[in-house]
């Protein structure tokens, strides 16, 4: 990655509460100073969910809701166009609170293997039970990301797109967890040199030296692939780590891997102090025998997971916290 590129101190996940797209943005922007990111706003319904808002970004395949979910269809419907139209919506506000932004600016989709875990084909099981269909949806997802990314530089010049994938069904993919259409049988776990590639794939969208993101808020977060498929940062809920993780994620930080900690609950809950917050990543820090000067240049704190289940009061609070402390990190690192 160009080594001039920073990340800011501290964002957001991706999702905040409501469903007025101009307070949100204005959120995402003037909360998180200096690393905005572009709002998904689930409350409204099929199409703004993480699942309707990825699939309106493929190219040449579409997608509908059945009361099963997401499944594959032959053209775009009502259900495409709405995902489309609000995606439209958000990022009008985000170029209206984003005038003059020079620096990251941070775009969240739903990563390959999510996609294929939650997508349904026609016969209404997972694409992830056919192999075909899943490099088929890589490669859609892929072309609908680099055209996504094209946009958000037409609209904000100045700012440096960075590239988050959501991968909550990662891990279940890789162990063989995704359960069935009938929910009697598991689909068969995915080769992890599979999963890698593709994830490197759609990665590559951002070009040789764009930064990218993948999170997850689910346990196990697999830190060394991640790292292998090309992932400037990793994104994950702090609270889940066990000290078996201290080793990859030395690797990763040693690497230059980024880490975007998950500090703050995502849902209303009462906030200690900032330099409380980050108490566990300096004992982290320490565990791991790396220097403290190296946590600001290493660590991007955001929540644990999205905010769409929080009050918007809390959602700004929430951010505005992971600024304040992300500012205690850098100032008192030990």
């Amino acid at each position: 990655m160009n080594a001039e590129f920073r990340f800011g101190p501290a964002t957001g996940v991706g999702s905040l509460p409501g469903g007025d797209a101009r307070e949100a943005a204005r959120t995402a922007v003037g909360a998180t100073e200096g690393f905005p990111f572009l709002a998904e706003l689930p409350a409204r319904g099929p199409g703004a969910d993480m699942l309707g808002r990825t699939a309106g970004l493929l190219v040449d395949v579409y997608a509908r809701v059945e009361p099963s979910g997401w499944r594959v269809g032959d053209r775009p419907g009502r259900d495409t166009r709405r995902a489309r139209s609000w995606l439209g919506e958000d990022l009008d506000a985000l170029e209206e609170f984003t005038q003059g932004h020079e620096g990251p600016l941070k775009v969240q989709a739903v990563g390959p293997w999510t996609l294929a875990a939650g997508l349904e084909l026609r016969n209404g099981e997972a694409a992830l039970s056919d192999p075909g269909a899943v490099r088929d949806l890589a490669a859609s997802l892929a072309e609908g990301l680099r055209q996504h990314l094209a946009e958000i530089r037409r609209r904000v010049p100045g700012a440096t797109p960075v590239l988050q994938l959501d991968e909550p069904s990662l891990t279940a993919v890789l162990r063989g967890h995704v359960r069935s259409a009938s929910g009697y049988r598991t689909h068969r776990a995915v080769d992890r040199q599979v999963v890698e590639s593709t994830l490197r794939d759609v990665l590559a969208v951002t070009g040789e030296d764009g930064p990218t993101v993948v999170h997850s808020c689910a346990p196990d977060v697999p830190f060394a692939l991640l790292r292998r498929a090309g992932a400037t940062a990793v994104s994950f809920d702090f609270s889940l780590l066990t000290e078996r993780d201290d080793d990859v994620i030395g690797e990763a930080v040693e690497a230059g891997t980024r880490l975007f900690a998950g500090v703050v609950p995502g849902t209303d809950s009462p906030l200690s102090d900032p330099a409380g917050s980050v108490g566990g990543v300096r004992t982290l820090w320490r565990r791991l025998g790396l220097r403290p000067d190296l946590l600001a240049e290493a660590v991007t704190l955001t929540p644990a997971c999205g905010l769409a289940g929080a009050s918007p009061g809390y959602a700004r609070q929430a951010l505005t916290h992971c600024v304040r402390a992300a500012r205690s990190l850098a100032d008192n690192p030990e």
